[in-house]
């Protein structure tokens, strides 16, 4: 199954370790990248989230390391946003290297928050399709 959404990434020199490959650390940022570009091509602007409301937060994050990264390598960090029931919804990332390997892959588990009220709202996959313009791109109906 194709991705969702993806970027491309090329490592920087300043992400490198004293190993001489990417920090542990990094590898959550190329995924918080390309959550943040995939939620921005659907429409969820900050100009979006401060009319709404609302934000999207992380309430869990898992990574597994499964090959190293090194400096100048390109990678594509693919987004696929899974909605279920309840107030929490999944965003699963798969970090590529150019020969098609997996160096890692991300879990993590998301609200969507009432900035006003200070909490979660029920059924984010919903309120988000009233609020993008494509939330196709999401994996929603439009509404």
């Amino acid at each position: 199954m194709q991705p969702q959404f993806s970027v491309r990434v090329t490592v920087r020199s300043y992400e490198i370790d004293s190993l001489g490959h990417v920090n542990h650390a990094v590898y959550h940022q190329y995924g918080e990248h390309a959550r943040s570009e995939h939620l921005l091509a659907a429409g969820y602007t900050m100009a979006a989230q401060r009319a709404s409301g609302t934000g999207v937060v992380m309430l869990e994050s898992r990574i597994r390391y499964l090959r190293e990264l090194t400096f100048g390598e390109e990678v594509e960090v693919t987004s696929d946003i899974e909605f279920g029931t309840g107030k929490a919804f999944r965003i699963e990332h798969v970090i590529l290297r150019a020969d098609g390997g997996q160096a890692a892959e991300i879990s993590c588990v998301f609200g969507l928050f009432d900035t006003n009220a200070r909490r979660l709202l029920p059924e984010p996959g919903a309120r988000l399709a009233e609020l993008l313009d494509r939330p196709e791109l999401i994996g929603i109906e439009p509404v």
